[in-house]
């Protein structure tokens, strides 16, 4: 941190400004999906979620028409998976702890504050950048908590917090962070997760690691959406990482919705074949880095029940990487690397370098 300016004593200034004076304030803004709080918020949360362009690619009569329909006939269904998490989601109280302790790693950093944005459900990021406006923070960094890129959730996300900080006024500089698959303290603190779920699976035979990440339609990937390669990418991250000599391991996909055709394999296929393997299988989500819906119901429960009737010999569920020292640390990491780096411009990527093919599209970095 810069030291302190001195007083003009030559021009009589003998107290500097408080501006000039105070430690320099940095807004780290987390994104996510969030989560509806309470059942009575489940349909207005689907309906924000299925009206998003970045979800449903039609015009915007249409979309909403669609977003109206889906929202409509999945309530029931979705307040039964909230119910079964106590009547709302964990994913805000998860992620608000996420911030304190991002906010603690950058203690040294100056004066951080560490605010979270919502994409679908509050705090959506119109509240958000009122209260980042109010603080006055001297730069901004946008740290979205997907690890991997999509267009359909960082790009969304990234874009809808533009917006909205415009709205407001915000002018303080930004940098904002898109991806970062391969960042060592999340993969670390993945690989201990996963290692010990492959410890409690290992005496019941030789077990079968899913790298599982929330899928999607092939058509957009196809578009150039360069999720699927990130996962990838994170997987053999963590399985190099965890050292375990002829580790049995593939990457999968769930939480498919609709009649369209979705990213494989899927979750429940590899669950299925490890049924007729006779393996046991530990489910590690690399997509989600907070528990919530797709973890604590369709992770825990309903894959586990489906494993169980189909004769898998033992079954576990992998815990999201939370506040993990080592994946704390590493998003702290990324906060200071950005803010070396000169505002404006394209979004940085968490190696510093392009990390996707040139072929695709959808990655915002040049090249």
């Amino acid at each position: 941190m810069s030291p302190l300016p001195l007083p003009d004593i030559a021009s009589g200034d003998t107290q500097a400004s408080p501006k000039a004076a105070r430690a320099r304030r940095i807004a780290v803004v987390l994104f996510n999906l969030g989560g509806p709080d309470r059942l009575e918020a489940v349909r207005p949360f689907l309906y924000n979620l299925f009206r998003d362009p970045a979800i449903i690619r039609l015009p915007a009569p249409l979309r909403q028409l669609v977003a109206h329909l889906i929202s409509s006939r999945r309530d029931k269904v979705a307040q039964g998976i909230y119910q079964t998490l106590g009547g709302g989601s964990p994913l805000l109280p998860n992620t608000q702890a996420q911030a304190r302790a991002l906010e603690q790693q950058l203690w040294d950093a100056g004066a951080v504050r560490a605010f979270v944005a919502m994409r679908y459900w509050h705090p959506f990021s119109d509240a958000v950048a009122h209260d980042v406006k109010d603080w006055e923070p001297d730069e901004v960094v946008l740290l979205p908590l997907y690890p991997q890129f999509s267009t359909t959730t960082t790009a969304s996300s990234l874009k809808d917090w533009h917006r909205a900080a415009k709205a407001v006024g915000l002018t303080a500089p930004s940098r904002a962070i898109c991806c970062y698959p391969d960042e060592p303290g999340f993969i670390s603190a993945t690989a201990k997760l996963v290692r010990a779920g492959v410890e409690e699976a290992a005496p019941h035979g030789k077990p079968r690691v899913l790298f599982s990440a929330h899928g999607l339609p092939e058509k957009v990937v196809k578009d150039g959406d360069p999720y699927q390669i990130q996962c990838e990418r994170t997987a053999q991250a963590v399985v190099k990482a965890l050292r375990i000599d002829g580790l049995d391991w593939v990457s999968c996909y769930q939480s498919r919705v609709g009649p369209m055709k979705w990213i494989g394999p899927s979750t429940d296929e590899e669950i299925r074949r490890a049924g007729r393997d006779k393996v046991p299988v530990v489910v590690a989500p690399i997509a989600f880095v907070s528990e919530h819906s797709e973890t604590l119901v369709e992770i825990e429960h309903e894959y586990r029940h489906l494993a169980k009737e189909l004769g898998v010999p033992h079954f576990v569920r992998v815990p999201t990487v939370g506040v993990e020292p080592p994946f704390i640390q590493g998003l702290a990491g990324l906060v200071r690397q950005a803010l070396t780096r000169a505002s404006g411009g394209p979004v940085l990527c968490g190696t510093g370098l392009r990390i996707c093919p040139s072929g695709k599209a959808g990655c915002p970095q040049p090249g």
